[in-house]
């Protein structure tokens, strides 16, 4: 058996590569496997959410997901008697460099996040699977390969990202609870003939709902319809997904070229915790939730990167291991958000109750329109729909100073890109001290005493008055792009308890 590893990550979906880029930009020792042996070739996950995209922007692969992507600002809602057209995101937002959905194919966030480790030296060990585990002074952990070998292999920390069948989750005794919808859905990325592009179209009728969305590649649409009451249950064909087209939408839309085709049931259900001692859990094997707001493979990704740098440090004896108790604190909250929000979506869109199929086919129709013209309205559920909204206030790494700031950003919050490019300043791994107000404030030697024998991993920005703050304020940037630490005036007491606590002096 060679040396333990740090870290062993079960999965190579979005979540787990993720997982493995954060690794590797902090130092860990890891290895990834999956029992697949290619990646996903199919479309799958559809929609990369803003924040995501922030988030990975540190890492120099955002740039090529938008290129290969459709960052459509577009919905055009199909009424009986006409066509209303809405841009979604024209709210003026300025906090952001990503002020859209983009819709990109899971296969090819796969393939840019797959290159982007094999260009680092990090081989993907396809076709190798966990069979299993068992907690000690480290994860002993038995791997079986496609050729049958087998291979035993001790780890620090496993890290399971191996979707909603977990062997992690199921080895660690960690309950999944939940249920299954009825209705069952069909998916195929073909061509379609007489939609308008760069649009979101949605039908919505008493007969049923359909959904084309943009795609490039593989296939130029994405078609999601739930499977009509009286349509027989096996399989999926063309002519199938021809007669639901025309029956749902009563416009003359041809259908062609499929690429892929599939039907699924969907199910809502959650780990009861994210953590158990050594083994932790991220994406679907924490949560599993219906398509609606394209949240489930961005919220996976983020899971993979509020924990990856917590691991690495830990592992590389820097931070204490009370760091890692705050991955469950801060995402099992957003990952219970996510069903409940997923699951009133899709019950508003699905329901059979006489009361809300007369909502969601004569009254909502009417008044989204005017209600998504009001930029309030559409700034809220951008937020929403983009996780830009989501913060860590009541996280154990987020304190507010004694004397908080009067306005901008509190500690827990994601760090705006205002003014923009600040995001930017904000990006190379590690911590970042943000100092606003005039730089005589903040000579060397009043900081070098706090940051020095920190491992290197903080520095600092001086921003004058280029600040999301007014006054004079400092703010500690965790390595995931959220304030761990934010306080008004030139006092450093509380930055350095607060560094002392994560980031203690002298650990190795």
């Amino acid at each position: 058996m060679t040396a333990p590893l740090d870290v062993l990550v079960v999965g190579a979906g979005p979540t787990g590569l993720a997982l493995a880029v954060q690794l590797r930009a902090y130092g860990a020792r890891f290895r990834i496997v999956d029992r697949c042996l290619d990646r996903v070739r199919e479309s799958r996950a559809l929609a990369v959410q803003p924040r995501t995209l922030e988030a990975l922007a540190g890492f120099g692969v955002t740039g090529e997901l938008v290129a290969q992507g459709n960052p459509t600002m577009r919905l055009r809602l199909h009424l009986p008697r006409r066509v209303v057209a809405l841009r979604l995101f024209d709210i003026g937002l300025t906090d952001t460099a990503y002020p859209f959905l983009l819709f990109l194919s899971q296969a090819e966030t796969e393939r840019v996040l797959s290159e982007y480790l094999a260009a680092r030296d990090v081989t993907v060990e396809r076709g190798t699977e966990l069979l299993r585990l068992e907690a000690d002074s480290f994860v002993a952990c038995r791997l079986r390969r496609g050729d049958g070998s087998q291979e035993a292999v001790e780890a620090r920390y496993v890290v399971g990202c191996d979707g909603a069948h977990s062997t992690v989750r199921s080895q660690s005794g960690i309950g999944f609870e939940g249920y299954a919808y009825p209705q069952t859905f069909l998916l195929a990325d073909l061509e379609v003939d007489g939609l308008e592009p760069d649009s979101v179209h949605s039908y919505m009728s008493g007969a049923g709902m359909v959904f084309f969305f943009p795609l490039g590649s593989p296939a130029g649409w994405r078609m999601l319809a739930m499977r009509p009451p009286d349509a027989p249950e096996a399989g999926v064909d063309l002519p199938l997904l021809q007669e639901i087209t025309d029956r749902y939408t009563g416009e003359r839309l041809t259908l062609r070229d499929p690429v892929w085709m599939t039907d699924f049931r969907l199910h809502n259900r959650g780990a009861d915790r994210y953590r158990s001692g050594p083994c932790f859990l991220a994406g679907d094997a924490a949560h599993i939730h219906s398509p609606a707001g394209g949240q489930g493979m961005n919220t996976g990704i983020q899971d993979a990167l509020n924990l990856g740098w917590k691991l690495a440090l830990v592992c590389r004896g820097v931070a204490p291991e009370e760091l890692l108790a705050t991955y469950g604190a801060e995402r099992a909250p957003v990952g219970r958000s996510v069903l409940r929000f997923t699951d009133r979506a899709f019950t508003i869109a699905t329901s059979s109750n006489p009361v809300l199929r007369i909502g969601r086919t004569h009254v909502a129709p009417r008044l989204a329109p005017l209600a998504l013209r009001a930029t309030k309205i559409r700034g809220r559920l951008f937020r929403t729909v983009s996780e830009l909204g989501i913060h860590y206030r009541r996280s154990p790494a987020s304190t507010a100073g004694s004397r908080p700031p009067g306005g901008g950003p509190r500690a827990g919050d994601r760090l705006p890109d205002l003014p923009r490019g600040l995001q930017t300043r904000t990006a190379a791994p590690g911590w970042h001290l943000l100092l606003s107000g005039p730089p005589r404030l903040w000579p060397d030697e009043r900081l070098c005493p706090i940051l020095e024998g920190r491992g290197g991993l903080v520095s600092v920005q001086r921003l004058g008055g280029q600040s999301p703050w007014p006054g004079t304020v400092q703010g500690l940037v965790r390595p995931d792009g959220y304030l761990g630490y934010v306080a008004r005036g030139a006092d450093l007491d509380g930055l350095r308890t607060y560094l002392d606590r994560w980031l203690p002096i002298g650990r190795r």
